[in-house]
């Protein structure tokens, strides 16, 4: 049977519903699942204290009574549902160097899965035996892992030492670099544990902070920025807005018009050429060719040859020769001073 044939055959909500209607009281069902969002959003203790006429800690204790009860059921018809969740996650797991975000796990094994979906296999994995769920909070997205494997306490401390070494490095790293910095070379545990951060994320094979725009690209600069850095190289206004619209980024949909603006504001991005920009990091500097002819002949502080001088343009500025030597003849600020020879004008 192929994997795809599998997951048509393998039906998260039909556990779900198994082990809901295993519980004898509505009021037990209305509980587990309202609070896990087993069907619809999840919700408060308070909204379900509300709706059945009972305190929020009456709530609270009654689910952790009902998990408790299922959780240690030797009733046939809950093991074999839960033997079956853990039987279909169990290889995606091991794959995955045994934990996983918990959307990532929804969707391997849900078609299209949605956040009702997320709530089903984290509720499955929290009455497993095998499996241990990790709520999300400020610093972690929700995940499982497999108990005799390892624990939650040094599963966060190996992604902190992740962020430390992306921080001390101060770029993005691949995986590969990863794996050599925290001398852990199971390369798809390392991509597991930078997943369940919320100070992590990644952007076309490399990990960063989730502050750095060069993984996280938030607004159309930043956009460029990336596109640029990717290509290593200057690109056309044009291209840049064709590559933006292509990508997975967040609201691809911009103009080129926008783009162009965008490219004029920031100083992160040179004009190298018509229509042609570069990254300033890259050692661009920005100006207009008469320029650039100036600030290489104030660095070399005696007259240069013609060809000197358009050499050194040319590797500033994607123009035509013949727009560097009508600059050279026609500006004011530059003087001949010898055949084809230039110097800054003293005026």
């Amino acid at each position: 049977m192929t994997k795809s044939n599998e997951v048509s055959t393998f039906s998260v909500k039909t556990l779900v519903d198994n082990i809901i209607s295993s519980l004898e009281k509505e009021r037990e069902r209305e509980i587990i699942s309202r609070r896990f969002g087993l069907y619809d959003r999840k919700e408060t203790l308070e909204q379900i204290g509300e709706m059945l006429g009972i305190t929020r800690e009456r709530v609270r204790q009654l689910e952790k009574i009902i998990i408790n009860q299922l959780s240690n059921s030797n009733q046939k018809q809950f093991v074999n549902n839960i033997s079956k969740f853990d039987d279909f996650v169990m290889p995606t797991l091991t794959e995955r160097g045994n934990l996983i975000r918990v959307s990532d796990l929804a969707q391997v094994i849900c078609e299209n899965a949605n956040k009702i979906d997320n709530s089903r296999v984290s509720f499955l994995a929290k009455l497993s035996s095998q499996l241990e769920l990790v709520e999300e909070d400020d610093a972690f997205y929700s995940f499982i892992y497999v108990k005799k494997s390892m624990n939650e306490k040094d599963i966060k401390s190996s992604v902190g030492n992740i962020i430390e070494k992306i921080k001390d490095v101060n770029e993005p790293q691949s995986v590969d670099q990863l794996a050599k910095l925290i001398n852990n070379q199971n390369k798809s545990q390392i991509s597991s544990l930078a997943s369940i951060s919320k100070n992590l994320t990644s952007l076309n094979g490399l990990w960063g902070l989730v502050r750095w725009p060069s993984v996280n690209p938030k607004n159309i600069r930043d956009k460029i920025y990336v596109v640029l850095k990717e290509n290593g190289k200057h690109m056309h206004f044009n291209e840049i807005a064709e590559k933006i619209r292509n990508s997975d980024f967040k609201r691809n949909d911009v103009t080129t018009q926008a783009i162009h603006n965008e490219l004029i504001k920031d100083k992160r991005f040179v004009l190298i050429g018509r229509g042609l920009y570069a990254l300033k990091e890259w050692g661009y500097k920005k100006g207009t060719v008469s320029d650039i002819i100036t600030e290489i002949l104030k660095e070399a502080s005696q007259p240069l040859h013609k060809d000197e001088i358009v050499k050194k343009v040319l590797e500033n500025r994607y123009v035509k020769e013949t727009t560097v030597i009508l600059n050279l003849q026609g500006k004011p600020q530059f003087k001949r001073v010898a055949k084809a020879t230039y110097e800054l004008s003293e005026d």
